[in-house]
């Protein structure tokens, strides 16, 4: 399984227009080689490099088996990222540059979880689920 954007290469700075100082929405992804056998995708964005605790920017699951997420599309249930809100909260390190990891897993069931839910929640409830598991890295830095 792959995960890759148009967008940006794996470990490459991502573009202005999903950050902070841009228009602070969801890059394109693309999902390949996903398991015949998966029910559902989940997907967590976050940053370890974040000052106090690793900082999570987009949390998704119950996605269907789908090869493309599009710019600012919901495909699924969206959890809480870091700042308590619910969807996605772009790049914005408050200094250096910092690696974003979207990590998508392939799961052998649909969750039961409701919108809203934590990394944590997210976590415990794909344990013993996930069939398969794909990273991206991008990197940021505010100019």
């Amino acid at each position: 399984m792959k995960i890759s954007s148009p967008e940006f290469k794996n470990n490459q700075m991502m573009p202005k227009k999903i950050t902070c100082q841009g228009e602070d929405i969801n890059p394109s992804l693309i999902f390949e080689d996903i398991p015949k056998d998966a029910k559902s995708l989940a997907l967590i964005m976050d940053d370890p490099d974040a000052p106090n605790e690793t900082f999570v920017h987009w949390v998704m699951y119950n996605m269907p088996i789908i090869e493309k997420l599009d710019e600012d599309s919901q495909k699924g249930l969206e959890g809480k990222n870091s700042s308590g809100s619910i969807g996605y909260f772009g790049p914005c390190p408050p200094t250096g540059s910092h690696h974003y990891f979207f990590k998508l897993y392939a799961l052998d069931i649909t969750l039961d979880l409701q919108k809203g839910a934590t990394k944590l929640d997210l976590e415990k409830a794909i344990e013993g689920h996930i069939i398969k598991k794909a990273e991206l890295i991008g990197l940021y830095e505010k100019s």
